[in-house]
């Protein structure tokens, strides 16, 4: 009998059974609409690996990841080129997380996977569900290339679930004119803190889009917009949020070959594990 010990691939800190656990973190390994860099489909596995390089305890949060009492449950396997059937495996089993009474931490892939997760969630929570979306781009278009099931129409998409005023965005600098306009109809767009006070009442999903950090913190990502936030300015709007009612979060658009240095991935790493601190 082998005696190892052997490399665990889960990430560092978890909870190795599902039914004690309160947040399912889930790899999401798609980017099949992605429309400039692909490849962060690549992101949960490289980011599982960068884990083990981190520190357990987070001095920002004072808590031990073992007090988040997460279960990683591993990347889903979709069917390469079918994007419908690979969302719908996204929403049943995000379904089956809130089911089991349990908050789900998606690993992304490409923003599109969003969109499942937030029509999943929605059931549970009708009305009350808000979205805080961190990106630099507004992901509000109605299609691209005719195509609606896309990674910059996630926002636009979510709205069937999610009444727009209800969705707050941090970090856009880039989109389309009539997107911006929807984000001033709308009200979306957020510039400081205290804009997000009306969501305090809400159960909030988070979605990170990482390009929302700059491409000198961020350069392993799909579509990287200058400009962006550094690492302590994201920070900072997660302590503002540590309290809200957190039902739900996601990390998307690493693009871990971008950036061989593998910084970028470092970086994605903490991001999560600070994200799983506040929820």
């Amino acid at each position: 009998m082998l005696k190892g010990p052997f490399l665990d691939r889960n990430w560092m800190g978890q909870n190795p059974d599902y039914s004690t656990s309160d947040i399912i973190m889930i790899g999401l390994p798609f980017d099949g609409t992605v429309s400039y860099r692909s490849g962060s489909r690549f992101a949960p596995e490289q980011i599982r690996l960068a884990s083990w390089g981190l520190e357990e305890y987070s001095p920002r949060f004072d808590k031990e990841l073992a007090e988040c009492n997460f279960h990683d449950a591993g990347d889903l396997e979709f069917p390469l080129g079918n994007t419908k059937a690979s969302l719908n495996l996204i929403k049943e089993n995000t379904e089956q997380i809130y089911k089991d009474g349990k908050r789900i931490l998606g690993i992304g892939g490409e923003h599109l996977v969003t969109y499942p997760e937030i029509e999943a969630v929605s059931k549970f929570y009708g009305n009350d569900l808000a979205i805080i979306h961190f990106d630099a781009h507004t992901d509000l278009r109605e299609e691209y290339l005719g195509e609606e099931l896309s990674h910059s129409a996630v926002i636009r998409l979510c709205t069937k679930f999610v009444n727009p005023k209800n969705i707050k965005q941090i970090g856009i600098r880039s989109g389309m004119k009539e997107e911006w306009d929807f984000m001033g109809e709308n009200g979306t767009l957020v510039k400081n803190y205290s804009d997000l006070d009306s969501l305090k009442n809400k159960k909030v999903f988070v979605t990170v889009d990482l390009d929302v950090l700059d491409p000198s913190v961020m350069s392993g990502t799909g579509t990287p917009e200058s400009g962006g936030m550094t690492f302590n300015e994201l920070m900072g709007w997660f302590e503002y949020i540590k309290d809200f009612d957190i039902v739900g979060a996601d990390v998307v658009e690493l693009s871990p070959d971008y950036d061989t240095s593998g910084c970028s991935t470092a970086v994605a790493t903490k991001v999560i594990r600070e994200l799983l601190m506040i929820m």
